[in-house]
C-alpha cells in the first residue's frame, strides 16, 4: 500500500502511521465509540474531505470489523482520492468478510472500470445489481462501467440509483463520475440535483462552481463559488478559485481538471 498503512485485514489492531496503539488510545475520548467515528467519517465525506474521511472510518472499524458499511466506505474513498488498485484490492479482501455483498461488489467493479479491466468488471456489475437488497451503489457503478464501454444506458442505471436513494450524495457522486469520462455538461445537470436537495451544504455549491468553470461558464461559477464561502467562509479551495477568476489566470480549468478528473 502506498500511504495507507492503517487499513488492514488481520487480527492485529491496524495502526496509524506515526502513532502507536497507545497514542491513539489516549486520544480518543472514552465515550466516542465505533457510531460516533462512523458519523464523524461520514460528516468529512460531506464535505469533500476523503482522506480524513477514510482515517476515521478504519477508527470505526477498529471498534467494530462488522460494519460492512465502513468496508465499503473506506474502498469509496480511496475511489474518490484516486487510489483505484488499493480501492480493488481492499474491496476484494473485503468480499473474503462479506461475500457477494452488493457494494463491495459494486466498489470492486468501479475499481476496475478506473483501472481498464472492464470484463472483470462487467461480471461483477451483473453480480452486484443481481443481489438481493442491492441498493443504489451497485446501479452507480454499472452506470460508470456503461459509460466505459460507452454504451448508452448509463443515464437509465444513474436515474435508477437516485429512485432509490434521496440522499442528495448520491447525484453530487453520479457527476464525479461524468467528470471522470469528461462529460462536464452531463455532470453539471446531475450536480445542480445534489444542490437543489441540499442547498446548505457548501461542498455542493463548490463542485457546482468548479463544474461550471470547465464548461466557461464564469458569471455562474462566481455566483456558485461566492454562495460556497457564503456558507463556508474558510473553504480555501473556493476562494483560490474566485481569485484565480479575479486574476485573469489560465490554469484555473487545469486546477478543476486535477481536482475532479485526477489527472497527473
Amino acid at each position: 500500500m502506498k500511504r495507507f498503512d492503517r487499513l488492514e485485514f488481520d487480527h492485529a489492531q491496524p495502526v496509524e502511521l506515526g502513532q502507536s496503539h497507545q497514542q491513539q488510545q489516549r486520544e480518543r475520548a472514552p465515550d466516542h465509540d465505533q457510531h460516533y467515528w462512523m458519523r464523524s467519517a461520514t460528516d468529512h465525506r460531506r464535505r469533500g474531505l476523503f482522506e480524513e474521511a477514510l482515517k476515521l472510518y478504519s477508527r470505526a472499524l477498529e471498534l467494530d470489523r462488522s460494519l460492512v458499511e465502513g468496508w465499503t466506505a473506506q474502498v469509496r474513498m480511496l475511489i474518490a482520492m484516486g487510489e483505484y488498485p488499493e480501492a480493488e484490492l481492499w474491496s476484494r479482501k473485503a468480499l473474503e468478510m462479506f461475500k457477494n455483498n452488493p457494494d463491495l461488489l459494486a466498489g470492486r467493479c468501479q475499481a476496475l472500470c478506473r483501472t481498464g479491466d472492464l470484463k472483470t468488471a462487467a461480471a461483477i456489475s451483473d453480480s452486484a445489481v443481481s443481489q438481493q437488497g442491492a441498493g443504489s451503489y451497485p446501479w452507480m457503478a454499472r452506470g460508470e462501467l456503461m459509460l466505459a464501454r460507452k454504451e448508452r444506458l448509463d443515464d437509465y442505471c444513474f436515474d435508477k440509483a437516485v429512485q432509490l436513494d434521496d440522499d442528495w450524495l448520491v447525484p453530487l457522486e453520479i457527476g464525479d463520475i461524468f467528470l471522470h469520462y469528461r462529460r462536464a455538461a452531463k455532470a453539471l445537470s446531475r450536480i445542480k440535483q445534489a444542490v437543489e436537495k441540499a442547498p446548505d451544504s457548501a461542498y455542493c455549491w463548490y463542485r457546482q462552481g468548479a463544474c461550471e468553470l470547465e464548461l466557461g461558464l464564469s458569471g455562474p461559477a462566481s455566483k456558485s463559488l461566492s454562495r460556497c464561502l457564503q456558507l463556508e467562509p474558510k473553504h480555501a479551495d473556493a476562494r483560490k478559485a474566485l481569485a484565480e477568476m479575479a486574476g485573469g489566470r489560465g490554469s484555473i480549468r487545469r486546477f478543476f481538471r486535477r481536482l475532479f478528473w485526477f489527472i497527473e
